[in-house]
């Protein structure tokens, strides 16, 4: 007898199950005509049941009439269309496949960010020409490995992929490029559902004789099935209908495989499937026994019909409990109503009298204290048939699993889309934390905030919202981004403030950091930069001499730079400067008493008062000559100086030492042997011909005086 085995997958994708639902509810609930721009999935057959229903093919907007509505297809556009669409006045039904969603914002993205874009795909394809829109056009697209090899590419570069490429022949492009370019960002954009398709399709070609691949011609993923199966050096057939296939293929044949690229309807499967049943029983492979069971079933079916209906009361009743039972199948998802809980297990009450038992292994991912944390009698929750009878004759049944099942068709739509996902944290674990969402998934330590978080346990038992990042069906693996999300939140509130912030502008602020160079301070939930020479009319050394991590101060905003994302921020300005009114208090000619703060090359500056500065020139510090600056005076130390001049426009002020001693004052200074820096015998005796002795004496008569 001929075995016929279907892949798993084979048939409509989520994207394309999608499209074709949105367009069916297009034509249901509306009173406008309805068109799809392009054939709205790569298979005829399914187009022209489409077209019977409603849905005719246009290829350009403007051939349908205002107020019609025209599905995007599976595919995607660029936005020039929607556009287009718009100022037509057509009501557009976005159909794009989530994935291919998420192809066009990472190509936009990185093409805002002047990343040069690589596609490796089909730049003939649909989805391809609809990516490249969303890049101005300067997508590149690099079919295989070969072709990479000769492009010329800028050093920065990011890659991604048509979601129906091959993983082959995707990491061999980017391993090619890789070499050729400093600066690579890899995005694999491969649909999970191809991916697993074509994974499946490859473990069939090694259990079956022949493959038939259901598809239309034009379609790129039944292509790649088709490919990727005879490359197994299985025999393989790519057929877009029932009657293209061919009675010599199954000739002698014992087992063959179905399997359908992501366009092909189940109908069209369905009738593949029949047409192989009928060859096969035209040529009398091992139909006598197929009908001798067929009939024996037949007639069991007839004598359980007479019993039952040959009997009352009771025993009616017994045989109709018995056949509820059994009408349920392992694998089946059911409601059921919660009855009993014990400390080992539930007793969960499905389809009327029927009855099963959840143990609680089965109640939850996580270790659990007490079921009653989880449900109650009389909840209603959906379960999962995993065997039809336990020792006691009940259903043995699981909430995990139905969990499981229903939300993993969820989880793939959002890892599409990048819809968040809500869940409960459980545990904090070495690494991360796991989150209960129906079934466990990972997040990554590195992945729970914006910023790095030394202790995760207070996450526990918090309700969070996350991105679904990475799904492994077949190792049930979901990994998780809570950051994700924080950095979607803080873009958005990024940009309202950016719009909103204005020079001048007052605002409360938190230190969050401090650097050398000055603080990094959140107004309201993003960061500007306080540089250090902004904080104070003082000249301070470290930001950490006036502020903490966590201070709550005001400052007012300098400058806001949206191009950079930059925004400046003052402290100083918020106190008045001691620059006002400095002419009250300063004069030109005047002496006074100053306190050396620098010491530089071209001479000294001194401070007056907090936030008035002045230089003295080297030239200024002696009526001798200096070599350094040093060799006159010292930081810390404090001098008289006079004022020569004071320029308000440039704040600056000029001082000199050497002006603010008068004769009587240099002369003391240079006997004073405290001051031994600016006293040279030499420069004394070969100036002025006198001796030391000659000198101090002048200048006891003078004292005497």
């Amino acid at each position: 007898m001929l075995k016929i085995i279907i892949a798993e997958d084979a048939g409509f994708c989520f994207g394309v199950k999608r499209a074709i639902d949105l367009a069916e509810k297009s034509v249901n609930e509306g009173n406008s005509q309805v068109f799809s721009l392009g054939p709205l999935i790569h298979n005829h057959q399914a187009v022209e049941k489409l077209s019977r229903a409603g849905i005719k093919v246009i290829e350009n907007l403007s051939q349908a009439d205002r107020g019609s509505i025209v599905i995007i297809r599976s595919h995607g556009v660029g936005p020039e269309t929607y556009k287009a669409g718009t100022d037509l006045g057509l009501i557009l039904v976005d159909a794009t496949c989530p994935f291919v969603a998420k192809a066009q914002r990472i190509a936009q993205s990185m093409n805002s960010k002047g990343i040069q874009a690589i596609l490796v795909g089909d730049e003939h394809h649909p989805e391809v020409i609809g990516i490249k829109g969303w890049t101005d056009d300067n997508l590149i697209v690099i079919k295989d490995a070969e072709d990479a090899t000769t492009r010329l590419l800028p050093q920065r570069v990011g890659i991604l992929a048509q979601t129906t490429q091959s993983k082959d022949i995707f990491d061999s492009v980017v391993n090619k490029i890789k070499e050729k370019c400093q600066e690579v960002v890899v995005y694999n954009s491969i649909c999970n559902a191809t991916k697993q398709r074509q994974e499946h399709t490859i473990e069939l070609a090694g259990e079956v004789e022949v493959v038939i691949v259901v598809g239309g011609r034009d379609s790129a993923n039944t292509g790649k099935l088709a490919a990727l199966s005879r490359q197994q050096g299985t025999a393989t057939y790519q057929i877009e209908t029932a009657d293209e296939i061919n009675a010599e293929w199954l000739n002698e044949k014992k087992i063959i495989g179905i399997t359908a690229g992501a366009s092909t309807p189940q109908w069209i499967i369905q009738e593949v499937e029949r047409k192989i049943k009928e060859l096969d029983k035209m040529s009398n492979l091992g139909q006598e026994n197929v009908d001798n069971e067929i009939g024996q079933e037949q007639e069991k079916v007839e004598v359980n019909e007479i019993e039952i209906d040959s009997n009352k009361g009771e025993l009616t009743e017994t045989m109709s409990e018995t056949i509820e039972m059994k009408s349920f199948k392992t694998g089946e998802i059911v409601e059921g109503t919660v009855a009993q809980v014990d400390s080992d297990e539930i007793l969960i009450y499905i389809g009327g009298k029927s009855e099963g038992v959840l143990p609680i292994r089965e109640l939850s991912d996580f270790e659990i204290s007490s079921p009653d944390n989880i449900v109650k009698i009389g909840d209603k929750i959906d379960v999962m048939v995993v065997r039809l009878e336990d020792s006691e004759g009940r259903l043995v049944l699981s909430k995990i699993k139905a969990d499981a099942e229903k939300i993993w068709s969820a989880l793939e739509e959002k890892l599409g889309n990048g819809q968040p996902v809500e869940g409960i944290v459980r545990e904090a674990i070495k690494g991360g934390l796991l989150i209960d969402i129906g079934l466990k998934a990972f997040m990554p330590a590195s992945l729970v905030d914006r910023s790095y978080v030394e202790d995760l346990s207070g996450f526990i038992d918090r309700t969070i919202m996350a991105k679904v990042i990475e799904l492994d069906f077949e190792k049930k693996k979901v990994v998780l981004s809570r950051k994700s999300i924080l950095e979607d939140e803080y873009s958005i509130k990024k940009e309202e403030m950016f719009n909103s912030l204005k020079d001048n502008m007052i605002v409360d602020g938190v230190v969050k950091r401090l650097t050398n160079f000055g603080a990094f301070v959140d107004i309201g939930g993003i960061d500007g930069l306080l540089h250090v020479s902004e904080m104070s009319w003082q000249r301070i050394s470290l930001p950490a001499d006036i502020l903490a991590v966590n201070d709550k101060i005001k400052v007012i905003i300098l400058g806001v730079d949206k191009d950079k994302e930059k925004i400046s921020l003052g402290l100083k300005q918020l106190s008045a400067s001691p620059w006002d009114n400095i002419e009250k208090r300063y004069k030109v000619g005047q002496v006074l008493e100053a306190e050396v703060v620098r010491i530089a090359p071209f001479g000294a500056f001194l401070r007056l008062e907090p936030g008035i500065e002045g230089l003295v020139h080297i030239s200024h510090l002696s009526d001798s000559h200096v070599t350094k600056t040093e060799e006159i005076v010292k930081e810390g130390q404090r001098v008289n100086v006079k004022i020569l001049s004071i320029e308000l426009q440039e704040k600056r002020i000029r001082l000199s030492i050497k002006e603010a001693v008068s004769d009587e004052e240099r002369g003391i200074l240079e006997y004073n042997p405290q001051n031994k820096n600016n006293f040279n015998s030499e420069i004394v005796q070969e100036e002025s011909n006198i001796t030391i002795g000659d000198l101090v004496g002048d200048i006891l008569k003078k004292l005497n005086k």
